[in-house]
Protein backbone atom coordinates (compact mmCIF):
# COMPACT_ATOMS: atom_id res chain seq x y z
CA UNK A 1 0.00 0.00 0.00
CA UNK A 2 1.00 3.90 -0.69
CA UNK A 3 -0.19 6.93 0.27
CA UNK A 4 -1.21 8.28 3.30
CA UNK A 5 -1.42 6.47 6.07
CA UNK A 6 -4.94 7.10 7.78
CA UNK A 7 -4.59 8.48 11.63
CA UNK A 8 -0.82 9.19 11.70
CA UNK A 9 -0.63 12.00 9.41
CA UNK A 10 2.34 10.32 7.92
CA UNK A 11 3.35 9.70 3.65
CA UNK A 12 4.35 6.02 2.98
CA UNK A 13 6.27 5.83 -0.19
CA UNK A 14 7.00 2.81 -1.11
CA UNK A 15 8.59 0.65 2.29
CA UNK A 16 9.80 4.75 3.68
CA UNK A 17 7.77 6.26 6.14
CA UNK A 18 7.90 10.12 6.19
CA UNK A 19 6.87 12.58 7.87
CA UNK A 20 3.67 14.73 6.81
CA UNK A 21 4.34 17.51 4.60
CA UNK A 22 8.23 15.76 3.70
CA UNK A 23 10.87 18.13 1.95
CA UNK A 24 12.42 16.46 -0.75
CA UNK A 25 16.30 17.57 -2.52
CA UNK A 26 15.82 16.87 -6.00
CA UNK A 27 18.62 15.03 -8.22
CA UNK A 28 21.16 17.54 -9.69
CA UNK A 29 23.94 16.91 -12.17
CA UNK A 30 27.20 18.50 -10.29
CA UNK A 31 25.17 19.49 -7.12
CA UNK A 32 23.52 16.82 -5.03
CA UNK A 33 26.87 14.83 -4.04
CA UNK A 34 27.76 13.44 -0.79
CA UNK A 35 29.21 16.57 0.31
CA UNK A 36 25.82 18.22 -0.60
CA UNK A 37 23.36 15.96 0.48
CA UNK A 38 25.51 16.10 3.84
CA UNK A 39 24.70 19.64 4.58
CA UNK A 40 20.79 19.05 3.43
CA UNK A 41 20.56 16.42 6.09
CA UNK A 42 21.92 18.23 8.87
CA UNK A 43 19.01 21.06 7.87
CA UNK A 44 16.75 18.55 7.70
CA UNK A 45 15.83 17.55 4.21
CA UNK A 46 13.35 14.73 4.79
CA UNK A 47 14.46 12.45 1.61
CA UNK A 48 17.33 12.79 -0.67
CA UNK A 49 18.72 11.48 -4.42
CA UNK A 50 22.35 11.16 -5.53
CA UNK A 51 22.76 13.41 -8.82
CA UNK A 52 20.78 11.39 -11.36
CA UNK A 53 23.14 8.57 -13.16
CA UNK A 54 23.32 7.45 -17.28
CA UNK A 55 22.38 4.16 -17.32
CA UNK A 56 24.80 3.61 -20.39
CA UNK A 57 27.73 4.97 -18.49
CA UNK A 58 27.11 2.54 -15.14
CA UNK A 59 26.31 -0.41 -17.50
CA UNK A 60 29.67 0.45 -18.81
CA UNK A 61 31.55 0.31 -15.77
CA UNK A 62 32.30 4.38 -16.25
CA UNK A 63 34.23 5.97 -13.64
CA UNK A 64 32.33 8.81 -12.60
CA UNK A 65 28.69 6.86 -12.98
CA UNK A 66 29.53 3.99 -10.59
CA UNK A 67 31.23 6.71 -7.65
CA UNK A 68 27.38 8.30 -7.92
CA UNK A 69 26.30 4.67 -6.12
CA UNK A 70 28.25 5.56 -3.08
CA UNK A 71 25.70 6.18 -0.17
CA UNK A 72 25.75 6.25 3.61
CA UNK A 73 23.84 5.41 6.47
CA UNK A 74 23.19 8.82 7.81
CA UNK A 75 21.39 9.77 4.20
CA UNK A 76 18.50 7.29 4.81
CA UNK A 77 16.46 7.75 3.48
CA UNK A 78 17.61 8.16 -0.31
CA UNK A 79 17.27 7.54 -3.67
CA UNK A 80 18.98 6.33 -6.80
CA UNK A 81 18.05 8.26 -9.73
CA UNK A 82 18.51 7.18 -14.06
CA UNK A 83 18.38 8.06 -17.10
CA UNK A 84 18.36 6.57 -20.77
CA UNK A 85 16.61 5.70 -23.39
CA UNK A 86 16.80 1.84 -24.08
CA UNK A 87 14.67 -0.08 -22.07
CA UNK A 88 17.39 -3.22 -21.46
CA UNK A 89 20.11 -0.81 -20.21
CA UNK A 90 18.11 0.68 -17.65
CA UNK A 91 16.97 -2.45 -16.30
CA UNK A 92 20.87 -3.59 -16.16
CA UNK A 93 21.69 -0.12 -14.35
CA UNK A 94 18.67 -0.83 -12.18
CA UNK A 95 19.45 -3.74 -11.04
CA UNK A 96 23.31 -2.27 -10.28
CA UNK A 97 21.21 0.59 -8.57
CA UNK A 98 19.64 -1.72 -6.21
CA UNK A 99 22.95 -3.64 -5.66
CA UNK A 100 23.93 -0.41 -4.01
CA UNK A 101 21.46 -0.82 -1.11
CA UNK A 102 18.81 2.58 -1.75
CA UNK A 103 16.09 2.95 -0.44
CA UNK A 104 14.20 3.60 -3.86
CA UNK A 105 14.70 3.87 -7.31
CA UNK A 106 13.70 6.67 -9.21
CA UNK A 107 13.16 7.10 -13.26
CA UNK A 108 14.55 10.38 -14.99
CA UNK A 109 11.98 11.61 -17.28
CA UNK A 110 12.31 15.35 -16.74
CA UNK A 111 15.67 16.52 -17.43
CA UNK A 112 14.95 19.31 -20.45
CA UNK A 113 19.07 19.16 -20.95
CA UNK A 114 19.08 19.29 -24.75
CA UNK A 115 22.41 16.48 -24.55
CA UNK A 116 19.95 14.19 -23.16
CA UNK A 117 16.48 14.76 -23.80
CA UNK A 118 17.43 15.07 -28.18
CA UNK A 119 18.53 11.00 -27.11
CA UNK A 120 14.96 10.17 -25.96
CA UNK A 121 15.86 9.94 -22.88
CA UNK A 122 14.81 12.37 -19.82
CA UNK A 123 12.04 14.55 -20.88
CA UNK A 124 12.56 13.26 -24.23
CA UNK A 125 10.48 10.42 -22.91
CA UNK A 126 7.23 12.96 -22.98
CA UNK A 127 7.91 12.03 -26.97
CA UNK A 128 7.14 8.42 -26.86
CA UNK A 129 4.57 7.35 -23.67
CA UNK A 130 4.36 4.10 -24.93
CA UNK A 131 8.27 3.52 -24.48
CA UNK A 132 7.91 5.37 -21.24
CA UNK A 133 5.69 3.19 -19.93
CA UNK A 134 6.86 -0.19 -21.15
CA UNK A 135 10.59 0.74 -19.60
CA UNK A 136 8.97 1.68 -16.08
CA UNK A 137 7.04 -1.52 -15.98
CA UNK A 138 10.23 -3.60 -16.95
CA UNK A 139 12.31 -1.61 -14.04
CA UNK A 140 9.46 -2.13 -11.70
CA UNK A 141 9.16 -6.24 -12.81
CA UNK A 142 13.50 -6.40 -12.66
CA UNK A 143 14.21 -4.91 -9.30
CA UNK A 144 12.77 -5.88 -5.53
CA UNK A 145 12.68 -2.20 -3.92
CA UNK A 146 10.10 0.40 -4.69
CA UNK A 147 10.78 2.66 -7.79
CA UNK A 148 9.24 6.19 -8.48
CA UNK A 149 8.89 8.38 -10.97
CA UNK A 150 10.04 12.32 -12.26
CA UNK A 151 8.61 13.63 -15.09
CA UNK A 152 7.34 16.92 -16.58
CA UNK A 153 3.87 18.32 -17.34
CA UNK A 154 4.23 17.51 -21.09
CA UNK A 155 6.74 18.26 -23.96
CA UNK A 156 5.43 21.52 -25.15
CA UNK A 157 2.55 24.05 -24.87
CA UNK A 158 0.41 21.96 -26.92
CA UNK A 159 1.14 18.18 -25.25
CA UNK A 160 0.13 18.66 -21.44
CA UNK A 161 -0.23 15.27 -20.92
CA UNK A 162 0.32 14.77 -17.56
CA UNK A 163 -2.97 13.78 -16.37
CA UNK A 164 -2.99 10.80 -18.63
CA UNK A 165 0.51 10.04 -18.19
CA UNK A 166 -0.08 9.84 -14.40
CA UNK A 167 -2.59 7.06 -14.51
CA UNK A 168 -0.24 5.15 -16.63
CA UNK A 169 2.21 5.23 -14.89
CA UNK A 170 0.64 3.68 -11.62
CA UNK A 171 -0.47 1.09 -13.52
CA UNK A 172 2.68 -0.05 -13.80
CA UNK A 173 3.34 -0.06 -10.13
CA UNK A 174 5.22 2.53 -9.43
CA UNK A 175 5.36 4.23 -5.57
CA UNK A 176 5.69 7.90 -5.95
CA UNK A 177 5.23 9.96 -9.02
CA UNK A 178 6.76 13.77 -9.00
CA UNK A 179 6.26 16.10 -11.26
CA UNK A 180 7.81 19.16 -12.71
CA UNK A 181 5.28 22.45 -13.03
CA UNK A 182 7.04 22.95 -16.64
CA UNK A 183 7.20 21.50 -20.01
CA UNK A 184 10.36 20.19 -21.53
CA UNK A 185 10.04 23.40 -23.80
CA UNK A 186 9.70 25.67 -21.24
CA UNK A 187 13.51 24.26 -19.97
CA UNK A 188 13.62 26.37 -16.67
CA UNK A 189 12.27 29.64 -17.82
CA UNK A 190 8.57 31.09 -16.87
CA UNK A 191 6.67 30.23 -13.72
CA UNK A 192 6.09 26.53 -12.79
CA UNK A 193 2.27 25.92 -13.23
CA UNK A 194 1.09 23.57 -10.44
CA UNK A 195 -2.20 23.78 -11.46
CA UNK A 196 -1.98 20.64 -13.07
CA UNK A 197 -0.24 19.24 -10.80
CA UNK A 198 -3.27 19.65 -8.30
CA UNK A 199 -5.46 17.89 -10.90
CA UNK A 200 -3.03 14.88 -10.81
CA UNK A 201 -3.51 15.04 -6.94
CA UNK A 202 -7.23 15.62 -7.07
CA UNK A 203 -7.43 12.32 -9.45
CA UNK A 204 -9.66 9.84 -7.30
CA UNK A 205 -7.77 7.04 -9.48
CA UNK A 206 -4.81 8.43 -8.30
CA UNK A 207 -3.87 6.52 -5.23
CA UNK A 208 0.18 6.96 -4.90
CA UNK A 209 1.34 10.10 -3.53
CA UNK A 210 2.82 13.21 -6.09
CA UNK A 211 5.51 15.42 -5.57
CA UNK A 212 5.53 18.77 -6.79
CA UNK A 213 8.45 20.42 -8.39
CA UNK A 214 9.19 23.73 -9.63
CA UNK A 215 9.99 27.04 -7.87
CA UNK A 216 9.78 26.39 -4.21
CA UNK A 217 12.23 29.42 -3.56
CA UNK A 218 10.89 29.94 0.06
CA UNK A 219 8.80 28.91 3.16
CA UNK A 220 5.67 30.81 2.20
CA UNK A 221 5.95 29.68 -1.19
CA UNK A 222 6.05 26.22 0.26
CA UNK A 223 3.09 26.75 2.50
CA UNK A 224 1.03 27.55 -0.20
CA UNK A 225 1.59 24.90 -2.34
CA UNK A 226 0.77 22.04 0.17
CA UNK A 227 -2.42 23.86 0.77
CA UNK A 228 -3.81 25.15 -2.81
CA UNK A 229 -2.69 22.18 -4.48
CA UNK A 230 -2.73 19.42 -1.77
CA UNK A 231 0.40 17.73 -2.70
CA UNK A 232 2.03 14.67 -1.00
CA UNK A 233 5.65 16.42 -0.38
CA UNK A 234 7.45 18.81 -2.05
CA UNK A 235 10.75 18.70 -4.14
CA UNK A 236 13.60 21.35 -4.08
CA UNK A 237 15.99 22.03 -6.56
CA UNK A 238 17.53 25.32 -7.45
CA UNK A 239 16.40 27.28 -4.86
CA UNK A 240 19.15 24.73 -2.65
CA UNK A 241 22.06 26.10 -4.15
CA UNK A 242 24.71 27.65 -1.34
CA UNK A 243 21.44 27.27 0.55
CA UNK A 244 21.03 24.16 2.25
CA UNK A 245 18.81 25.75 5.02
CA UNK A 246 15.97 26.10 3.28
CA UNK A 247 14.92 23.10 4.58
CA UNK A 248 15.14 23.88 7.96
CA UNK A 249 13.21 27.75 7.54
CA UNK A 250 10.45 25.62 5.81
CA UNK A 251 10.64 23.46 8.13
CA UNK A 252 9.51 25.61 10.62
CA UNK A 253 7.50 27.96 9.03
CA UNK A 254 5.40 24.85 8.15
CA UNK A 255 5.09 24.16 11.76
CA UNK A 256 5.20 27.42 13.62
CA UNK A 257 4.00 30.23 11.27
CA UNK A 258 7.31 31.84 12.01
CA UNK A 259 10.39 33.20 9.43
CA UNK A 260 13.37 32.02 10.75
CA UNK A 261 16.23 34.59 10.24
CA UNK A 262 19.06 33.87 7.79
CA UNK A 263 22.04 32.56 9.18
CA UNK A 264 25.16 34.81 9.97
CA UNK A 265 27.59 35.37 7.66
CA UNK A 266 29.50 33.67 10.52
CA UNK A 267 27.21 30.56 10.48
CA UNK A 268 27.65 30.65 6.49
CA UNK A 269 31.45 30.94 6.31
CA UNK A 270 31.71 27.74 8.62
CA UNK A 271 29.39 26.05 6.52
CA UNK A 272 31.11 26.88 3.38
CA UNK A 273 34.43 25.58 4.93
CA UNK A 274 32.62 22.10 6.40
CA UNK A 275 30.92 21.79 2.95
CA UNK A 276 34.52 21.98 1.19
CA UNK A 277 35.74 19.59 3.73
CA UNK A 278 33.13 17.47 2.53
CA UNK A 279 33.77 17.46 -0.95
CA UNK A 280 37.44 17.19 -0.70
CA UNK A 281 36.32 13.77 0.78
CA UNK A 282 35.09 12.54 -1.29
CA UNK A 283 36.67 13.73 -4.67
CA UNK A 284 40.17 14.55 -5.75
CA UNK A 285 41.36 18.72 -4.68
CA UNK A 286 40.95 20.13 -8.10
CA UNK A 287 37.29 18.51 -8.57
CA UNK A 288 36.07 18.90 -5.15
CA UNK A 289 36.89 23.00 -5.71
CA UNK A 290 35.56 23.29 -8.90
CA UNK A 291 32.73 21.91 -7.94
CA UNK A 292 32.10 24.34 -4.86
CA UNK A 293 32.57 27.52 -6.94
CA UNK A 294 28.85 27.61 -7.42
CA UNK A 295 27.53 27.20 -3.86
CA UNK A 296 30.78 29.67 -2.81
CA UNK A 297 28.84 32.01 -4.99
CA UNK A 298 25.28 31.31 -3.60
CA UNK A 299 26.47 31.20 0.36
CA UNK A 300 27.94 34.93 0.20
CA UNK A 301 25.28 36.23 -2.12
CA UNK A 302 24.64 39.97 -1.30
CA UNK A 303 27.81 41.08 0.21
CA UNK A 304 28.32 44.66 -0.35
CA UNK A 305 31.85 44.89 -2.64
CA UNK A 306 32.09 41.18 -2.82
CA UNK A 307 32.79 41.67 -6.64
CA UNK A 308 36.36 41.01 -6.15
CA UNK A 309 36.55 38.90 -3.07
CA UNK A 310 34.08 36.48 -5.25
CA UNK A 311 36.26 36.35 -7.44
CA UNK A 312 39.14 35.41 -5.60
CA UNK A 313 37.44 32.92 -4.49
CA UNK A 314 35.81 30.88 -7.70
CA UNK A 315 39.58 30.92 -9.14
CA UNK A 316 41.32 29.73 -6.33
CA UNK A 317 42.79 26.32 -6.62
CA UNK A 318 44.30 26.27 -3.31
CA UNK A 319 42.78 24.57 -0.15
CA UNK A 320 44.30 26.93 1.96
CA UNK A 321 44.01 30.48 0.38
CA UNK A 322 40.15 29.31 0.09
CA UNK A 323 40.22 28.71 3.87
CA UNK A 324 42.05 32.33 4.49
CA UNK A 325 39.51 34.17 2.32
CA UNK A 326 36.51 32.84 4.09
CA UNK A 327 38.22 33.42 7.16
CA UNK A 328 38.31 37.07 6.13
CA UNK A 329 34.58 37.18 5.06
CA UNK A 330 33.82 35.80 8.42
CA UNK A 331 36.03 38.67 9.98
CA UNK A 332 34.21 41.35 8.39
CA UNK A 333 30.90 40.80 8.32
CA UNK A 334 30.94 38.29 11.51
CA UNK A 335 27.18 38.81 12.88
CA UNK A 336 25.72 39.91 9.96
CA UNK A 337 22.56 38.72 8.08
CA UNK A 338 21.23 38.70 4.48
CA UNK A 339 17.23 40.48 4.50
CA UNK A 340 15.85 38.68 1.27
CA UNK A 341 13.19 40.98 1.76
CA UNK A 342 15.38 43.73 1.03
CA UNK A 343 18.62 42.22 -0.80
CA UNK A 344 20.61 43.61 1.82
CA UNK A 345 22.97 42.68 4.89
CA UNK A 346 22.61 43.79 8.50
CA UNK A 347 23.44 43.87 11.82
Amino acid sequence: MTGRITGKHKLKLGNTILREQPLFLAPMEDITDPSFRYVCKMFGADFMYTEFISSDGLIRDGRSSVKKLDLFDYERPIGIQLYGHIIESMVDAALMAEAAGPDIIDINFGCPVRKIAARGAGAGMLQNIPLMIEMTSAIVRAVKIPVTVKTRLGWDENSKIIEDVAERLQDTGITGLTIHGRTRAQMYRGEADWTLIGEVKKNPRIKIPIIGNGDVNGPERAKMMFGTYGVDGIMIGRATFGRPWIFKEIRHYLDTGEILPEPTVEEKADLALLHLDKSLEHKEGKAAILEMRRHFSNYFKGLPGFKETRLRLLTSLDVDEIHTIIGEIRAKWGSCRYDRSTGIYGI
